[in-house]
């Protein structure tokens, strides 16, 4: 199974088209978002294209084929536009490999959960990067419409154990096997 993973949309229904095509470009089989999907937050700026209806409206047409951990700036009023349910934690299995989704506003890579067997992916800082930890492969998509330390709008891919991140534009930016 491939995934895609994202991050930190805030309300872009800009950027959000441009994952989806990804999304559907890269061919993968679920939508792995880490959080922050319509609502900006009160430390950012708007982003490009602020619309959060809209961004529900491309999210709610992939619901099939869609997986959404619950991020700092989401909250109980968003399900009501979501046809999708947030989970507050997922685990991900890929080539035999645990991998373990949070928001990123409890762990991070200072602070990695106890769970966190072979590879923890997480979001919330908008800097992506691909490291390794203690043994435990780390990763963040950084942030597809709000980037900081001068990283790519970006996203990461799973596939049969290994990770690659990657600019939004498709270009190859880190890879690790798990």
């Amino acid at each position: 199974m491939k995934f895609l993973i994202a991050s930190d949309i805030h309300g872009s229904r800009y950027y959000m088209e441009l994952l989806a095509r990804r999304f559907e470009e890269e061919r993968a089989d679920l939508l792995v978002l880490l959080g922050d999907i319509y609502n900006h937050g009160p430390r950012n700026p708007l982003p490009e294209g602020y619309d959060p209806l809209g961004v529900a409206k491309i999210l709610n047409a992939l619901t099939d084929r869609l997986l959404v951990v619950k991020g700092n700036c989401d909250s109980d009023v968003d399900t009501m536009i979501s046809d999708f349910e947030f989970v507050s934690e997922a685990v991900l299995v890929s080539g035999n490999k645990q991998v373990f989704l949070q928001h990123g506003d409890r762990y991070c890579i200072d602070n990695l959960p106890k769970n966190s067997k072979d590879a923890f992916v997480y979001g919330h800082y908008h800097t992506s990067f691909i490291e390794r930890k203690k043994g435990v492969l780390v990763a963040n998509p950084g942030s597809v419409s709000l980037p900081k330390n001068g990283t790519a709008r970006a996203y990461l891919l799973l596939e049969e154990g290994a990770m690659t991140l990657k600019a939004l534009d498709g270009e190859v930016l880190a890879e690790e096997k798990i």
